[in-house]
């Protein structure tokens, strides 16, 4: 029987010991290494301030490490570092950060370099990681030291790391602690595989930093790919040739293949998909970093380069561009778009020439703009000189293409913005502070005067009662530049109905005009275009009067009636039908509580006996309103508003006032239960149209307004006004012209006598704007006052901006501003005063609360650069005007 040791001796290799003291010692020199390399690793927290080229608008995180602890540079990728405006900050392993701008980002390879200032770090050590290129080697073990999702350090070892959201931007390292590669993105299929970047260019790029030299970029507008010997055989590649590169390059595998020639470009018609490159002035070249090298010291020279096609070699001569040249460092905004030279990345994602205007679709859809206003655009410097001459309010025509089909050409009219939106600037990077300068390029010019136009309305085919009333039809669309109570900026459209044509009245639903903040377009005959504005929103019943006799005749259930509406697809043709009415009820429209939007309460609605009243958003009287899941489509009785109509008639803007509750009904059976008197139950019962059902408060809104007196409270039920039984919502329409109401009402099972004080509905209508950091702060409308209460303050946040600071620091929409500062903010006038004084690029604290009461601590920097604090207020006279907040002047 063997012994132990003689057993060990059989398990275990000779050199056992040897290897595991290698093992023990690589481990400790790995810990040493990568405690260095974490003193120059540093984690990115930036932010796009618009969407330029390649990059959209927004926050990021990432990662980057200090390659020159003495300047100051960090390393880390193109999408990082972006082509377009960038502010950000660097948080070093200690957690003592600096403010960092870009000093270089590579038109065609994914690394770039930020600047910081070492001297802001005072508690640590910066040290520099070298670039070392030349270790990167088949076999190295490497490790990669970056920030899992921008928070945490993270050591993750070989060539198949997991990294995460937050790693852009990380070194790979090898034992001794060099810089390798650079970590550059990973396949999005596979969480486990990435893609490191060669050091070669990004070393070469910091030596010209570190020289004062520029950065030469080659190009001639063509892309290789490396593919294996056996491919190259297919496209055309010869026994002779292959031997001969086998020899000269005897650990490589593959060659160049062109694989994109962009058209009109310097390859273009000299190079074709599917050649094979041979030689570059007289020199065998199968390396992209070999050709980047020649590439980037020879722009404006002419090279000769020897290619393989279908077999057959070929010389041509291509000279070099200046890739910088063909990569925007400009751009123009006007009418709320963002305009740009195409650059050589567009052009080479979508196979186009590099030339011509790029646009920032509002949504992030890009379109390449072939003409505005029936000019031509071959470059930017023409697009400005045609967007200056077009006066505010006017209709163009564009001709387009875009990313999805850049084939196909598109055609669209568009509506010029030179009021809500008035500067038309160009913005050019500064390579020196790593910001953009902006410089006014055109004032706006005044709308066109309008001109008389006619129009003819189509005829029916066969008439039908009411038929006349589809000359009366009129479409609208409303623009929204900016999101506010709850409803995102767009383009809303929708059908309204003319009751005055002498007058230019047009009714029509607040999910069509959902404030006054817009632009309003009224088509009439499909041909007349003409301006409106808001003459009166409802703060109840969901109508709008924005510029057909009415009956003052109830409409009762069972009666016979007839349909006239649009539908809802993109025609807008119109359909009718005879119907009944089969039912007549109180609002219910379900709310919306993650997006408190306006809702119509407390008005009968009329539902009938069709589905077409399903397909149809708008209508005679038929209005769309905005819900929790959608769009509900509601019958308006005409009582309901003849008395408004009369009123503007008369030349008078009607001044209601509101009881701030909303009402839902409840069974007779349950009312018992609840206190209601069988006395009254037996009045309501002889009340015409018994029907319905009692009335009971279902919520109340908590308006800044002083009411005085007595308050409606959640689950009352008004049983009389003054002695008369309520037995419909519109006995309580009285509300509307008396300050003080006799309303006795079933609470607790008592009943109750109140003196109910009503407020003016004019307060509920948002007037004034303010945007700070990106953000758009209002007091808080009509329906968030309907769902939160006691409201924390009446500074509310409506929407934030993509690479604002309100974006990178969290101050998110549907939130409550408290405190700047420990101040005390409780309406805008307060919150203006408070942060007027904080200066720019300071960190400032913000307390605030969410609309589910979270208290929360923001601190934040204002960015008046990118994000100037600007408000907008409402005049009786001079309707919406625009004023400076840090200055104070118009």
């Amino acid at each position: 029987m063997e012994s132990d040791s003689a057993a060990r001796s059989h398990k275990y290799p000779t050199n056992y010991d040897e290897d595991s003291r290698i093992r023990v010692a690589d481990t400790n020199k790995w810990q040493s290494s990568i405690k260095k390399v974490i003193c120059s690793v540093v984690s990115v927290h930036f932010r796009f301030t618009r969407s330029f080229d390649t990059e959209h608008a927004g926050s990021f995180k990432a990662s980057g490490f200090i390659v020159d602890s003495e300047r100051g540079y960090i390393l880390t990728n193109r999408h990082v570092v972006g082509p377009g405006p960038f502010r950000g900050v660097v948080v070093l392993s200690n957690h003592e950060e600096a403010d960092a701008y870009p000093v270089y980002c590579d038109p065609v390879h994914d690394f770039g370099y930020l600047k910081f200032d070492p001297k802001a770090i005072q508690h640590m050590l910066v040290t520099s990681l070298p670039l070392r290129p030349d270790l990167a080697k088949v076999g190295t073990d490497i490790r990669m030291v970056g920030n899992d999702a921008g928070e945490t350090l993270s050591i993750l070892t070989g060539a198949s790391s997991a990294a995460t959201g937050g790693s852009s931007g990380s070194p790979v390292v090898n034992l001794d602690g060099y810089a390798v590669a650079l970590q550059a993105g990973g396949r999005g299929d596979s969480a486990s595989t990435n893609y490191f970047l060669p050091l070669d260019r990004p070393l070469r790029a910091l030596e010209c930093l570190q020289k004062g030299k520029p950065i030469t970029r080659g190009d001639i507008q063509c892309k290789f790919q490396l593919r294996p010997f056996n491919e190259c055989r297919r496209f055309g590649l010869s026994s002779e040739w292959e031997s001969q590169i086998r020899q000269t390059f005897p650990n490589e595998n593959g060659m160049l293949v062109v694989d994109t020639v962009l058209p009109e470009g310097p390859s273009d018609r000299k190079l074709d998909v599917g050649d094979v490159l041979i030689k570059v002035n007289g020199n065998l070249l199968i390396q992209f970093i070999r050709l980047d090298d020649i590439l980037d010291s020879t722009v404006g020279q002419t090279l000769k380069f020897l290619i393989l096609r279908e077999g057959k070699e070929v010389e041509v001569e291509i000279e070099v561009g200046d890739l910088h040249k063909i990569t925007p460092d400009r751009f123009v905004s006007v009418s709320g778009g963002i305009f740009q030279e195409v650059s050589y990345q567009l052009a080479c994602r979508y196979k186009v020439a590099c030339k011509g205007v790029y646009y920032w679709c509002a949504d992030d859809e890009g379109w390449f703009i072939l003409s505005v206003d029936h000019a031509e655009l071959p470059e930017l410097g023409r697009f400005i000189e045609v967007a200056s001459s077009i006066p505010d309010r006017e209709r163009c025509v564009v001709r387009y293409r875009t990313l999805q089909d850049p084939y196909k050409i598109n055609t669209c009219v568009i509506k010029i913005d030179r009021h809500w939106r008035e500067e038309m600037e160009l913005a050019v990077r500064n390579d020196e502070l790593g910001l953009w300068d902006f410089s006014s390029l055109a004032d706006p010019l005044p709308p066109a005067a309008p001109i008389p136009q006619e129009g003819t309305f189509g005829e029916l085919t066969a008439a039908y009662p009411g038929s006349e009333l589809v000359q009366s039809f009129v479409y609208i669309e409303c623009t929204t530049p900016l999101a506010l109570d709850g409803i995102p900026k767009d383009v809303i459209s929708g059908w309204g109905l003319v009751i005055d044509a002498d007058k230019g009245m047009v009714i029509t639903s607040r999910e069509t005009v959902p404030h006054g903040l817009c632009d309003i377009s009224i088509t009439i005959a499909d041909s007349i275009i003409v301006e409106g504005k808001v003459v009166f929103f409802h703060p109840m019943q969901g109508y709008v009067i924005i510029g057909a006799i009415l009956s003052t005749e109830e409409i009762n259930q069972g009666a016979s009636t007839y349909f006239i509406g649009h539908n809802n697809n993109n025609t807008g043709q119109i359909v009718h039908t005879a119907t009944t009415v089969t039912e007549i009820c109180i609002t219910a429209i379900p709310v919306n509580t993650d997006s408190p939007t306006y809702r119509a309460i407390n008005i009968d609605t009329i539902k009938i006996e069709t589905r077409l009243s399903k397909m149809c958003n708008s209508g005679v009287l038929w209005l769309g309103c905005r819900g929790e899941s959608g769009i509900y489509c509601i019958g308006l009785a005409t009582p309901a508003i003849s008395h408004v109509v009369h009123q503007i008639r008369s030349g008078i803007v009607p001044k209601l006032r509101i009881l701030p509750v909303e009402f839902g009904t409840v069974r007779m059976t349950e009312a018992g239960d609840m206190g209601v008197p069988k006395e009254w139950i037996r009045k309501f019962s002889l009340v015409k149209k018994a029907h319905r059902r009692p009335l009971i408060v279902k919520r109340r809104a908590h308006t800044s307004q002083e009411q005085g007196g007595d308050e409606l409270l959640e689950g009352d039920i008004p049983l009389y006004l003054g002695d008369k039984v309520i037995s419909k919502i519109s006995d309580l329409d009285v509300m509307y012209s008396q300050e003080v109401l006799d309303v006795t009402v079933i609470r607790h099972g008592q009943e109750v006598r109140l003196e109910l004080s009503t407020i003016a509905a004019d307060d509920l209508e948002t007037d004034r704007v303010v945007l700070f950091c990106g953000a758009t702060l209002q007091a808080p409308h009509h329906a968030v006052q309907q769902l939160i209460g006691p409201l924390p303050s009446e500074v509310y946040v409506s929407d934030y901006t993509p690479g604002s600071p309100a974006d990178q620091y969290g101050l998110k929409d549907a939130t409550f501003i408290t405190h700047v500062n420990d101040e005390p903010t409780p309406n805008l006038d307060f919150f203006a005063a408070a942060h007027v004084e904080i200066p720019d690029n300071i960190y400032f604290r913000l307390r605030a609360v969410t609309s589910d009461g979270v208290k929360h601590v923001i601190t934040i920097k204002k960015d008046e650069h990118f994000f100037p604090s600007v408000q907008w207020i409402k005049d009786s006279d001079r309707g919406w005007r625009r004023v400076s907040r840090e200055c104070g002047q118009p």
